[in-house]
């Protein structure tokens, strides 16, 4: 069984893609009981492996939900969770006959998570978008490029990941603590488009953002010569982000740069951004990216080379903390956050389609012959 601070909590799960089975997994990386309701399919879909990282750790069982018979046992299962995550369009659970409404009356304490990108409501909820579509109209890319450039497109970490399916675990939680305190469960909107604005509270905190300037003109995080990606003498790549004056001190002793009159005065003047990134363009495509990371370890400047996960793998960091792992599944990064009590383990298998249809459907006769004995 599952072990980590959830361990009690079982969570039914309709296969989607995306930021929906991302936030199961994390449930169940958590420690919770996660049963994924696999679709009857022919083979593989285009694009995604058959074998999902995010399915790691959980349950399978095969419903065929337009089924009478298996939306039954839907029911069932959906009578024994503690919560439940579903990532269609709004109305499809609802004509399946598998809506809160539904869910909820076979139990009340049951927290229903709902993934979608554009939301439950609203002229947008209906219509198809995707990850890059949902930060654009948050005003989430607007700040994405520096002057007379496109807003670049993030990977879909920033979106599907950070504006959702971190937003649904946090509302599947909460939930549960609700229903624990009132004894009734809660229907959990989490929409990509309101959690990609949310996000955007800590960036229009920093001084000089406005929410209708010139996008990375006026916000320092975005513009400045010291919070960039640079270009190495060996097509690889730096980042820079000192912030703090003290830590861009440091970042300049270590470049030589520390009796430059231009650097030091003008670290917070958008005018002279332009001009000090191209010096520091310059500088950094004279060595390759090994002279710069042994020039900047162990010290405060707040550079980092810009590794790939394998690359990543191999740092002594993670050799310390053991955060990425290489397992028969491939290379994936363990449960986070810790928890003082649950050691760090490799990750958990990924379940074959169907898996644990027999062991499920065992779990949920022995069940009702327990209740019914009660009744009796």
């Amino acid at each position: 069984m599952s072990n980590g601070p959830l361990n009690g909590i079982r969570i039914l799960e309709v296969e989607a893609i995306g930021p929906g089975p991302f936030a199961a997994m994390m449930l169940a990386d958590l420690g919770a009981d996660v049963i994924v309701v696999h679709r009857p399919r022919t083979g593989p879909l285009p694009g995604l492996k058959d074998k999902p990282l995010t399915d790691r750790g959980k349950r399978s069982i095969l419903l065929d939900l337009k089924s009478e018979a298996d939306r039954e046992t839907f029911l069932r299962l959906a009578a024994r969770a503690d919560g439940l995550i579903e990532g269609f369009r709004p109305g499809v659970m609802e004509r399946l006959g598998l809506g809160p409404k539904e869910c909820q009356k076979v139990n009340p304490r049951l927290v229903y998570g709902r993934m979608t990108g554009w939301g439950q409501d609203g002229p947008q909820a209906p219509l198809a978008g995707h990850d890059l579509n949902y930060l654009a109209l948050a005003g989430a890319l607007w700040s994405a490029a520096l002057p007379h450039e496109r807003p670049s497109v993030p990977p879909t970490l920033l979106g599907d990941i950070g504006g959702g399916a971190l937003y649904l675990v946090t509302g599947m939680l909460a939930g549960f603590l609700a229903a624990e305190r009132s004894g009734s469960g809660t229907v959990v909107d989490a929409a990509i488009f309101d959690g990609a604005a949310h996000l955007q509270n800590l960036l229009l905190s920093v001084d000089g953002s406005t929410a209708g300037g010139p996008p990375a003109r006026s916000n320092p995080l975005v513009g400045a010569h010291w919070s960039r990606t640079y270009r190495c003498a060996d097509d690889r790549f730096v980042s820079v982000q000192c912030l703090e004056p003290k830590f861009y001190l440091t970042f300049l002793e270590r470049m030589g740069l520390e009796d430059d009159a231009d650097f030091l005065a003008n670290q917070f003047t958008p005018a002279a951004w332009p001009r000090l990134a191209d010096q520091l363009s310059a500088r950094f495509a004279e060595h390759p990216l090994h002279y710069w990371e042994a020039l900047f370890q162990e010290t405060d400047a707040c550079v980092a080379p810009v590794l790939s996960p394998e690359e990543s793998f191999w740092t002594p960091h993670n050799h310390a903390r053991q955060t990425w792992h290489k397992t028969e599944d491939g290379l994936q990064a363990v449960a986070a956050p810790r928890f003082s009590g649950w050691p760090v383990s490799s990750p958990p298998p990924v379940p074959d389609r169907g898996q644990h249809s027999a062991e499920i459907m065992a779990e949920l006769a022995s069940e009702f012959a327990e209740v019914s004995q009660k009744k009796s």
